[in-house]
């Protein structure tokens, strides 16, 4: 295994559009369908419809989702009916359903609907590293696209093996860029551990062990962290674990 410096120095989603520039190397597109303020607005606005929605029907306006769906990705927001039945005056620019890069959801749905934004350029993304994986391995014989071992059971993605050298993808967090990295079967994820440490630093505070430090992200921000893994504090750094990791 090779040592590395430390940390701190869906498919219905996959047809979604990619604005590319280039020569296809950077994914753009979050900033055209608004700015911070306008996804804070528009958060507001849907939190506030959805509230209406569920004090009157008893149900939340949710789309339908597989068990196997990840959390981040699973309780999509049916916008149109709010819209259609006048608790929404109209669909965000932000939405997919508009043309925007982002896709509402609501997670904490039994106890405390909250909404939160899915950003679609991760999604694509990491979707398209996948695929490229994917056909690497195909055509190796089973051989992955590996880089050093990052994290226990996760490795970076070769770049220059995988075809992926210049997809860029810049974290909705922190505006630094995003590591890909993958598993043992090939499932690619985006690397959220400089966002958490960011966090971390910033509030100062020593995470639980057994805390998953997504939740992190979460209470600091309107995204969702979508396509990653649970992170855990570890050997004062934050490391997401890989699913046969437990």
């Amino acid at each position: 295994m090779v040592s590395v410096p430390p940390l701190r120095a869906t498919a219905a989603l996959s047809i979604l559009f990619l604005a590319l520039v280039l020569s296809g190397c950077l994914y753009a597109g979050r900033e055209e369908g608004g700015t911070a303020a306008s996804y804070r607005e528009s958060v507001k606005r849907v939190q506030s419809a959805v509230d209406d929605y569920y004090k009157e029907k008893g149900l939340l306006p949710i789309l339908n989702a597989d068990r196997a769906t990840p959390r981040f990705e699973k309780f999509r927001i049916d916008l149109d009916k709010l819209n259609k039945m006048g608790y929404l005056d109209d669909i965000p620019a932000t939405a997919f359903e508009k043309g925007g890069s982002a896709c509402f959801l609501l997670l904490d749905e039994e106890r405390n609907p909250t909404v939160k934004l899915m950003d679609l350029v991760t999604v694509q993304a990491v979707n398209d590293v996948e695929r490229k994986v994917k056909l690497y391995r195909t055509a190796h014989g089973g051989e992955l696209p590996a880089a050093e071992e990052r994290y226990p059971g996760l490795y970076r993605v070769d770049g220059k093996k995988a075809g992926t050298e210049r997809f860029k993808l810049r974290s909705v967090y922190s505006g630094q860029a995003l590591d890909f990295i993958m598993d043992k079967t090939g499932s690619v994820y985006a690397d959220y551990a400089f966002d958490i440490i960011s966090v971390i630093d910033r509030e100062g505070e020593q995470p639980a062990p057994e805390e998953d430090l997504r939740d992190l992200l979460l209470q600091n921000s309107w995204f969702v962290p979508v396509k990653s893994l649970p992170y855990y504090w570890a050997g004062g750094e934050p490391v997401p674990r890989a699913p046969s990791e437990g």
